[in-house]
């Protein structure tokens, strides 16, 4: 963890306006946006660049996946600047749950791993950039989001301890627990073997 050094109440400032960010649904903006109607009432209901590409727009995928992790990057990168370290990782963190629980849908959002690997971009590049390698591999090989996605969550807390980002691990490893929790449903299914693949209508 990093050392706290930024008052309590710039880090509640910073939590809140992490949150903020992290909630903007940018998949239902986008799928109106494109036309594409509501996503909820899509595929599997989720707000997320995976089940935006199941429309069939790959446009609009693309475009959610980064503005899905720009809002966590940008929540890091505004608190590092204007705070401290201790409140970049608070509000990335927050932005992370406020894509998954966004007060506006109900706290019914998406499964955040765009968000995740944004945060983790803002927090430490090599490693963010190594989750989105892992990330990458992962779907060529399986051509399964969920099983990429949980790939990349894991293996960011490895990639932490062998670049020496050890003020990063306990974030690493809350955020990497969220996704396995959020992707629960999916790891029954890729136990059954019934998981779609990437692209999947």
């Amino acid at each position: 963890m990093p050392l706290f050094e930024t008052s309590a109440t710039l880090l509640i400032l910073w939590a809140v306006i992490g949150y903020l960010l992290g909630s903007i649904p940018s998949g239902i903006i986008l799928a109106r946006a494109f036309g594409l109607g509501d996503l909820r009432s899509i595929g599997s209901g989720n707000i997320g660049a995976t089940n935006v590409l199941r429309t069939g727009s790959k446009g609009a995928a693309a475009a959610t996946l980064l503005m899905d992790a720009a809002k966590g990057a940008i929540a890091v990168l505004l608190a590092r600047l204007l705070a401290g370290e201790d409140a970049a990782q608070l509000a990335g963190l927050m932005a992370f749950l406020g894509h998954c629980f966004p007060v506006w849908l109900g706290f019914r959002g998406g499964k955040g791993v765009a968000t995740f690997l944004g945060v983790m971009l803002a927090l430490a590049w090599p490693v963010g950039l190594l989750c989105c390698a892992a990330w990458l591999g992962a779907a060529v090989i399986t051509r399964i989001s969920s099983l990429s996605a949980l790939v990349a969550a894991c293996s960011a807390v490895i990639w932490m301890v062998l670049l020496g980002y050890f003020s990063l691990l306990v974030l690493g490893i809350v955020l990497a627990a969220l996704i396995l929790w959020r992707h629960s449903a999916n790891i029954e299914r890729l136990r059954a073997g019934t998981e779609p693949k990437i692209g999947a209508k």
